[in-house]
């Protein structure tokens, strides 16, 4: 029995598991963290801190399983960069994560390049990815050290290798998604020419030993950024196969096998990953509050506690009552990509209660999530039939019915509450066992829980056109996706 020590290095939290090859997960240590929120749009992390909660998490996950383990595998949250000392590995700034939007202004001087900028890396040209955050870093912060996202930070830390995966690259605007590698006009296009760049690898690559867990040298293998680990752990292997991840923000990402088809729809297409020297690719779409909105409802006194929002939502009976909300408190995503939308509450009268706001709050994410359904399925020529589920936000039974209500499509929930960790071990296993494959490593699994819709196609198709139109309205330049 071979046991890997798997660590998702989230935005709100660090999770560590043990996890044997069988994918039963033998321990589980989490440690919190809370991103600041500035006034202009930053979200910042304390390096520091990621680098604690790293460390202590997966102290705490090997000592509570008791048994030895093969190897370290890192998920990573993909576009969240710092600069730091490549001698000393000591960070230079703060984290700035994924969700900050300070780099706008560099996107918008470099407009006249976002066509080519697609077409080279699959992706829009917007502040939420790896590369105008790092030219923002330069221009604002400083120009010591090296740049890069937290993972080649954290591996560093670990173990003094200088990589980043395939997939984590995918994500910065600054890769040839056709030839995964780097793309020197685009580094030259972010005004990042010059910059020490780390080496691309694979996701089932040994890149080094570490002893930060304990006194024994682990290898560390199975690098991935956390949505594609989610990915590969349910089984969406196959082209067409979906699962969406509701988390901080929710991520619905699809299956397209070793074909890199640019988006005709406004999402963004990835590497999923790259295993036994093949890469695969998914096309994606991004809601950037999912749970931080339920925070933001929390902090306000809409919801006393995460655990409730169920119940405060069912409080107004099982309907919003024409409440709508556009939770677009970081801006939205695809297909508007407009990071200065803002987020609203529309249809409220005298007779609105606590409940309806809650449940439309609830609702609004669904929404966002049906609309990047529906064109992930114009981009694949056909519809999804199901969507596979995961991330904290799954225990609401409000919202995973409103899903399969507005998706008009089953709702399978992942019977996991750690797809992201158990991705990454399943790339490290890939490592540690040349004669393994994929499917060999993820298996099958049962849905702990399926929501088929209710509502009949009419009410979807109402409230959707009505949410659509509140979501225009939110927009900063008002102008049609």
């Amino acid at each position: 029995m071979t046991h890997v020590l798997a660590i998702d290095q989230g935005t709100s939290g660090t999770k560590a598991i043990v996890v044997d090859d069988g994918g039963q997960v033998v321990s589980i240590a989490e440690t919190s963290l809370r991103p600041k929120y500035l006034p202009g749009g930053g979200v910042e992390q304390d390096p520091e801190a990621l680098w604690a909660s790293v460390v202590e998490a997966g102290r705490r996950a090997l000592r509570e399983a008791g048994v030895p383990v093969a190897a370290v595998a890192l998920a990573n949250q993909g576009e969240t960069v710092l600069a730091w000392d490549h001698g000393t590995g000591r960070p230079l700034t703060p984290a700035i994560v994924w969700q900050d939007r300070r780099a706008e202004s560099i996107c918008t001087a470099l407009a006249g390049s976002a066509q080519t900028v697609a077409a080279t890396t699959g992706l829009v040209l917007d502040p939420y990815f790896s590369a105008p955050k790092m030219a923002w870093i330069r221009a604002n912060l400083t120009r010591d050290g090296v740049v890069t996202t937290t993972d080649t930070w954290l591996i560093h830390r670990m173990c003094g290798a200088f990589v980043t995966d395939t997939t984590t690259a995918s994500r910065s605007l600054l890769l040839d998604l056709d030839t995964a590698t780097w793309n020197p006009s685009l580094i030259e296009l972010f005004g990042l020419t010059g910059e020490q760049f780390p080496e691309l690898v694979p996701c089932d690559q040994i890149v080094g030993v570490t002893d930060a867990f304990g006194p024994k040298d682990l290898p560390v293998a199975g690098l991935i950024v956390d949505q594609q680990a989610a990915l590969l752990a349910e089984s969406c292997l196959e082209p067409g196969a979906a699962k969406c991840t509701f988390g901080t923000g929710a991520f619905l990402l699809a299956q397209l096998g070793g074909n890199a088809a640019r988006s005709g729809a406004g999402l963004t297409t990835s590497v999923a990953w790259t295993l036994r020297d093949d890469t695969s690719y998914c096309a994606d779409g991004q809601v950037y509050t999912a749970a931080s909105a339920v925070r933001w409802a929390i902090d306000l006194g809409l919801v006393p506690a995460a655990d409730q929002v169920d119940a405060v939502a069912a409080s107004a009976g099982d309907s919003s009552e024409g409440v709508l909300c556009v939770p677009a408190l970081a801006g939205l995503a695809a297909p508007w990509w407009d990071a200065q939308a803002t987020a609203s509450f529309t249809g409220m009268t005298l007779s609105s209660e606590r409940g309806h706001l809650v449940r439309a709050v609830l609702e609004g994410v669904a929404a966002q999530v049906a609309c990047l359904a529906g064109l992930v399925a114009q981009d694949l020529g056909q519809p999804l039939t199901r969507l596979r589920v995961d991330g904290g936000l799954t225990r609401s039974a409000v919202l995973m019915q409103a899903q399969a209500d507005l998706a008009r499509i089953p709702v399978e929930i992942y019977p996991s509450a750690h797809a992201t960790p158990l991705g990454a071990a399943a790339c490290a296993q890939l490592a540690l066992d040349p004669t393994l494959r994929p499917a060999d490593v993820v298996g099958t699994w049962t849905p702990q829980h399926t929501y088929e819709p209710v509502w009949s196609d009419d009410r979807a198709a109402d409230h959707l056109a009505r949410w659509t139109q509140a979501a225009q309205n939110a927009l900063s330049t008002k102008d049609t996706p």
